[in-house]
């Protein structure tokens, strides 16, 4: 009987037996240990994007009130440190967004990691959409929208190929894509009933 490696091992560990795998020409085992790295690299980001949302939303609410107030001068320095944030969110979004073109979305075998893969790209795209304006805002919209687009038409293609179409109505994966596609089409582009489909679906 073989034995089975523990599911809580450290990023290093995940990077040896990687290589070591690769070494032994066990591919397939590899790929997993891989896997594993992208969903740790995947939570980090999430807990570091998370943090500076929550910290752009309670400053614009703060820039707000001193609006409200006519407080120019606080106003001003509001302002000045919103910029900063938003300038930490797009180095977060863009250093993210660069590992997924150039190394995740392209190596990536399966299609359950490919179209994880795809809705991260969106959900990045979509947290730039939620501070940038102009045209900056308009390309991240439509980046966004081609790459949750692409991982819902991958995810249907991957469900028929292994005919697990009932289940994958509840796959955490799928759930999460298509709440976070439905939030786009609500928050961003306000389209109330659009979101309701796509959140049914």
């Amino acid at each position: 009987m073989a034995a089975s490696l523990p599911e809580n091992l450290t990023k290093e560990q995940y990077v040896y037996l990687a290589k070591l795998v690769e070494q032994a020409e066990r591919y397939e085992e590899r790929v997993k240990f891989m896997e594993k790295l992208i969903n740790l690299l995947s939570v980090a980001y999430k807990n570091v994007i998370g943090s500076l949302r929550a910290t752009w939303r309670i400053v614009s609410s703060i820039e707000q009130k001193e609006e409200g107030r006519m407080n120019n001068e606080h106003v001003v320095l509001v302002k000045n440190y919103k910029s900063k944030v938003e300038a930490e969110l797009s180095t977060v979004c863009a250093g993210i967004l660069g590992i997924l073109d150039s190394h995740l979305i392209p190596s990536t075998l399966s299609g359950e990691s490919k179209v994880f893969n795809l809705k991260m790209k969106g959900d990045y795209h979509r947290y730039l959409v939620e501070f940038k304006v102009g045209d900056e805002r308009k390309y991240a919209a439509k980046d966004m929208m081609l790459a949750y687009k692409a991982a819902q038409i991958l995810w249907k293609l991957f469900n028929f190929d292994i005919a697990l179409v009932d289940l994958a109505l509840t796959h955490p994966i799928r759930l999460g894509l298509a709440l976070n596609f439905s939030v786009f089409y609500y928050e961003i582009l306000n389209s109330s009933e659009k979101a309701c489909d796509m959140a049914k679906q």
